[in-house]
């Protein structure tokens, strides 16, 4: 059995978001309490984390994450990877580079916001980081989980999503062609970003989710990337179809053990 952690189920501002003074953001539920986006996956001995924004350090030490194997970016955003300094610390404890995989465009995008750690000469203490690259159609593997990157538009920017085994993650994206949805056929668990309800230009709106849902038809379905609009969670929770959930910080889901097949790739 593996796990999934939800570190963060906000948008790029968090939830309650700076000034604002909205019904939501006054909620004191902590389900309504939503850090930047990001999770961690668990089998066995492997931790895997989906991305590391500016929330990564408070995320690290809320979960107690003790170990971490790879870090997979979705893409290049702030609120995506704007924690990766923090990683100096698991360089410490485990004496070795953190492995961070992304795509081409997300890995200079990284050598250039943390150019410090790629230098010559690097100042003592920097964060040591190995890239490695995500490619279309290409399963990856870290120890013994096999990944399988799925292709999302976040607006014009090409993103990725992952599938794990019985598990699809989605976030920031608007748009999925058919020949991807394809790739994740037979999934049990759905994590996808619902921005709100209102059509947004970048991100899938609860409608649109909830579509892509319906095609897939998995056994259960969590909302993620949610931003204050959306409402508060006790309110909002009741209103959705059976198996489907908003996601939030600190929730851990079981992940039942299954194969992952691609024919398709």
């Amino acid at each position: 059995m593996s796990t999934l952690t939800f570190l963060g189920t906000g948008t790029s501002q968090g939830v309650p978001v700076i000034s604002c003074g909205c019904w939501v953001c006054r909620s004191t539920d902590e389900r309504d309490q939503r850090l930047r986006t990001s999770a961690l996956y668990r089998q066995g001995d492997t931790t895997i984390l989906i991305d590391a924004g500016p929330d990564f350090r408070q995320q690290m030490l809320r979960a107690k994450v003790q170990r971490l194997d790879a870090i997979l970016l979705t893409h290049e955003h702030k609120d995506h990877i704007a924690g990766i300094d923090d990683v100096r610390a698991f360089n410490y404890t485990s004496g070795r580079a953190v492995e961070i995989y992304a795509e081409e465009r997300v890995q200079r995008r990284v050598r250039q916001d943390f150019d410090y750690a790629f230098s010559e000469h690097p100042y003592p203490g920097v964060p040591e980081i190995q890239l490695h690259p995500i490619e279309e159609n290409t399963p990856l593997r870290i120890r013994d989980v096999e990944i399988l990157p799925i292709r999302g538009l976040h607006y014009r920017l090409k993103v990725f999503g992952f599938r794990i085994g019985s598990m699809a993650y989605l976030t920031d994206m608007n748009h999925i062609e058919e020949a991807e949805l394809q790739k994740m056929e037979g999934i049990d668990t759905l994590i996808i970003n619902a921005l709100r309800k209102e059509h947004h230009l970048s991100h899938f709106t609860l409608d649109e989710a909830l579509a892509i849902r319906y095609r897939l038809q998995p056994r259960v379905c969590y909302l993620t990337h949610v931003s204050h609009q959306m409402g508060r969670h006790a309110t909002e929770e009741k209103a959705l179809p059976e198996g489907v959930h908003f996601a939030y910080d600190n929730l851990v889901i079981d992940l039942p053990d299954q194969p992952l097949k691609h024919p398709i790739v």
